[in-house]
Formats: C-alpha cells, structure tokens, sequence
C-alpha cells in the first residue's frame, strides 16, 4: 500500500496512474458499445453467420487479416469487409475494434 500512496503523492506517480485509468476507461467502453454495432438482423438460431463488417474507411490488408481468425474473408468493398463462416459468439469480439462501426448481414446486390 506504501507503494500506491508513493505513487499518489508524486506527479509522475499520478500520471501514470491517470493513463492507467484512461486505458482501462477506454477498454470498457469498448466492451460495452460492441453489442450495440451488431444488427438484430443477425438473431437467429444458426450457429454459423455471413457478415458484413462497415468501417469508416477503405479497409486495408491489416484489418482483413484481422478478421481472418474469425471467418473466411469472401470479399471487401469501399468501406466494408465480407466475413463468412462467422460464429456466433464472435460476434462482439468482431465489432469490439473501435474502426468497427456496425456488423450486419452480408448485403446481396448493390
């Protein structure tokens, strides 16, 4: 505990302490706004989905690989990436990134 009130008392201590604090804030906040991003047209019983991941950007190769580990990437658009094979407990850890900005079902057509 000695080391805690060190850390209080000097600048430094409080600092990092803060950024600590921040990080932390910022990984909850990630944790709680992902179910919102995904669609509740994605409710069912099947236990394999098709999404569609929207970004506010062209995706590029990192955030592709980045999927990979959750599905079979079918294809990627100007701002969205086709994901298939999902499961469905993957889900929030899909939409968690904060360049996530909704996951729904694949769009056919377009």
């Amino acid at each position: 505990m000695s080391l805690l009130l060190q850390a209080l008392n000097s600048t430094r201590g409080r600092v990092v302490l803060g950024v600590i604090a921040a990080y932390g804030g910022f990984q909850l906040w990630l944790t709680l706004a992902a179910p919102g991003k995904i669609s509740p047209e994605l409710a069912g019983t099947s236990d394999k989905l098709n999404v569609q991941i929207e970004l506010p950007f062209t995706p590029e190769r990192f955030h592709v690989l980045a999927f990979q580990q959750y599905g079979r990437v079918s294809g990627t658009d100007d701002r969205s990436i086709e994901l298939r094979g999902v499961k469905r407990r993957d889900l929030p850890a899909i939409a968690r990134p904060y360049w996530v900005t909704s996951v729904g079902p694949i769009k056919e057509g377009g």
